[in-house]
């Protein structure tokens, strides 16, 4: 069976089910509306005509996962997403805060041939600038996002490798405290009843909101006492 290439709306969806489904969440109708912000019927028309395409399948009533082809459509448009952002970071210095925007648009637009220009002149980086791990060109990938830095407790030293793009504000306010992939928080206190989780950085104290300390993922070095 031939299939047509795949529409710049398809593309979108296909990203936004992977994603999803690297963390760990379970893709339904209503939650990918909310994540693309669309409506439910044109998630159910897209996901139909996906089904069609043979780039998704529903092996439940409501849970949505991506076949074979679809992984790799997906995966496709995932390296060239984080292979721009890192370009326009490292080379062009735009704030990490506003890659993600950016390369939702020219994403579509760059070819296989500028991917590998590109991809060659950064030095084949196997990250993004937020940790997001690049898929290779072929070959298998496997993506999982590492716990939480709201999951430590006061003492840990927590190795941040991955921040969420979801949220711009946020990395705007991380970019400010230094706070990136690669740096090594010192948990120092959890404050109670869902209080801010203190870290030291650089010497510096800082109190991260819940929400805030959800979007830091990364490992324990040090388990405190």
């Amino acid at each position: 069976m031939s299939f047509m290439q795949t529409t710049i709306a398809e593309e979108d969806y296909l990203k936004a089910v992977f994603a999803m489904l690297t963390q760990g969440e379970q893709v339904t109708t209503g939650r990918l509306a909310k994540r693309l912000g669309v409506s439910p019927p044109s998630v159910s028309a897209m996901l139909k005509r996906l089904t069609s395409e043979d780039l998704v399948e529903r092996p439940g009533s409501r849970e949505v996962t991506l076949t074979s082809r679809g992984r790799e459509e997906a995966l496709r448009v995932v390296r060239r997403h984080r292979i721009v952002e890192t370009f326009l970071s490292d080379v062009l210095g735009v704030p990490w805060d506003e890659v993600h925007a950016e390369a939702e648009v020219l994403e579509h637009a760059v070819s296989d041939r500028l991917e590998e220009r590109i991809a060659a002149v950064l030095g084949h980086p196997t990250h993004d600038p937020h940790g997001d791990p690049i898929p290779p060109r072929s070959g298998t990938h496997h993506e999982s996002w590492s716990d939480p830095l709201v999951t430590a407790r006061p003492g840990d030293r927590f190795a941040v490798e991955r921040v969420s793009d979801r949220d711009s504000a946020a990395l705007r306010y991380l970019a400010e405290l230094g706070i990136r992939p690669g740096v090594t928080l010192e948990v120092t206190d959890r404050g109670p009843f869902g209080g801010p989780v203190w870290v030291r950085l650089d010497g510096e104290l800082h109190a991260l909101g819940v929400p805030l300390a959800h979007l830091i993922h990364g490992t324990v070095l040090e388990v405190g006492s």
